[in-house]
């Protein structure tokens, strides 16, 4: 289980993410929209300006003020460090 850091000590499943995608379209602004009425939102903001939604295999929608790109590079990271940590112990790939 790993996990990702999306802003201010809060953290999800890596493995659980589907997309990560910016908020600025009126498709994104939508999707959050449907998921507040479903109570499917989860808002880890603190109150700053949303700049990330993230979209969980549940429906969930997360809300983060991080930038997509940056969420982005966390995921890549810990990508490599799994396949790296596979590589050095000798498992296989899942």
């Amino acid at each position: 289980m790993q996990l990702i850091n999306v802003g201010f000590g809060n953290t999800v499943m890596a493995n659980r993410i589907i997309a990560v995608i910016n908020t600025g379209s009126s498709p994104a602004r939508k999707l959050k929209e449907l998921a507040k009425e479903s109570g499917r939102l989860v808002d880890v903001t603190e109150g700053r300006r949303t700049r990330s939604l993230l979209i969980m295999d549940s429906n969930h929608v997360v809300l983060s003020s991080i930038q997509p790109d940056t969420i982005s590079q966390r995921l890549a990271a810990l990508r490599q460090s799994v396949q790296l940590n596979r590589a050095l112990t000798g498992q296989e790939a899942e």
